[in-house]
């Protein structure tokens, strides 16, 4: 490389997601890049010229180790829908206007969905004007839900917190013997895809039976069916855990969370803000069973934990994060860094880059012989599938007693 690098964060933060942002920096800088831009809060911080210089914030290798090991965007993240070309060129010339007062060479986005429809965008436009900049994808998303990719960075670390979690609270529920019994709903993120909620069923071993029930958001929800199997179970036993997708649906489309709160909040990308599910489940089993009820929201923790990250997945967002540089050094462009599974015993994976057509707005959702027949549990293939990607550990650089993680810049503009 010969000119400069820029790169930004984009949609919901993971724990791995700065591991890509170092994998970026350092092979960038390896391959000659003579700067590597940062962009504040995604592309909608670039349009306000909002950068820094990671050579300013990444000065040591502990900087580069203790960057790895920070959870959420580290350059700051956006929900920032860039309008179709022809409704819009002024964006796109004053996008390409700073790439070019920058000398950007490579614009590579780390982020999920959304963020692969911002690389599509922007490498037609620079298709149709003929400009040379490349801009290629790096995934990110603990929702697993990219197309083409094997499985995303971000994806494992989070299914190893929910299934550490899971066997966690379900200990916690056989502590107290409550007379009616004790039901509790664990909400997981996942709005289509059920990825992270069947995670849950990883808490299953020699010292653990795992949830009870496991509902994902690609099986239509039946309230009726679902009561009926709680009170059945609530004469066998006297702690029932289930785990449910925050985004699981009845059969008429409606979210389960909008029988109990109306939904108000709606992203730039259409996305309705989803929660209230286990707190409706809860509140409806306790009216009417008289059972004592608990409702989990994991909410944030499950993308954060970067104290429980999987070690296979650091060392895979980091890959990525390399592999998307190495892919516009090559002249690739429009495109995303896939993740290829070689084996699974022992686990091998690889990397290659794929059209970012035809992974931008599409969904993976979990397969429907992945759920038992009843739509209330995963199948074993489906658990043969995440137990690679949680295996390992990436120890915390501890100090005091507690983690440390990087100053971000915005933290640093506030001291």
């Amino acid at each position: 490389m010969k000119r400069n690098v820029i790169v930004g964060q984009s949609g919901g933060p993971t724990s791995a997601i700065n591991a890509s942002l170092a994998g970026v920096y350092r092979t960038a800088k390896d391959r000659g890049a003579q700067n590597v831009y940062g962009m504040l809060h995604g592309v909608q911080g670039l349009l306000t010229e909002s950068y820094i210089d990671l050579s300013d914030h990444i000065k040591t290798k502990l900087d580069a180790e203790l960057l790895k090991r920070t959870p959420a965007a580290f350059l700051g993240s956006c929900r920032f829908k860039l309008p179709e070309i022809h409704e819009d060129m002024e964006v796109y010339k004053k996008i390409f206007g700073i790439l070019d007062k920058l000398d950007i060479e490579a614009f590579i986005y780390i982020g999920g969905n959304d963020s692969m429809d911002t690389i599509k965008k922007l490498s037609d436009y620079a298709i149709i004007t003929g400009h040379p900049c490349k801009f290629v994808g790096c995934p990110k998303t603990i929702d697993n839900d990219l197309a083409m990719t094997d499985h995303t960075p971000g994806f494992g670390s989070a299914a190893k917190y929910i299934g550490t979690s899971m066997k966690e609270i379900i200990r916690d529920g056989f502590c107290l013997d409550y007379e009616h019994g004790l039901v509790t709903i664990v909400e997981v993120m996942g709005r289509d895809a059920g990825w992270l909620t069947g995670s849950s069923a990883l808490s299953v071993g020699e010292d653990c039976a795992g949830p009870d029930m496991i509902y994902l958001p690609e099986v239509p929800f039946d309230l009726d069916k679902f009561k009926k199997k709680v009170g059945r179970l609530l004469k066998e036993k006297t702690s029932i855990v289930v785990a449910v997708s925050e985004g699981i649906k009845a059969k008429d489309g409606t979210y389960i969370c909008e029988f109990g709160n109306s939904i108000d909040f709606v992203d730039a990308f259409g996305h309705k803000q989803l929660s209230g599910t286990a707190s409706y489940l809860a509140s409806f089993i306790a009216g009417e069973f008289g059972c004592k009820t608990r409702s989990i929201e994991l909410s944030t923790l499950q993308r954060s934990a970067s104290h429980l990250a999987s070690r296979v997945d650091i060392l895979e967002a980091t890959q990525v994060g390399g592999a998307a540089v190495m892919a516009a050094d090559e002249g690739d462009s429009g495109k995303m860094v896939v993740l290829e599974r070689i084996s699974d015993d022992p686990y091998q994976c690889g990397t290659s880059v794929k059209d970012v057509h035809k992974i931008a707005n599409n969904e993976k959702l979990v397969p429907r012989d992945w759920v038992n027949k009843e739509g209330d549990y995963v199948t074993q293939e489906f658990i043969d599938y995440v137990t690679p990607l949680i295996q390992g550990d990436v120890s915390p650089i501890m100090v005091d007693g507690i983690p440390r993680h990087l100053l971000t810049p915005k933290e640093l503009s506030h001291r």
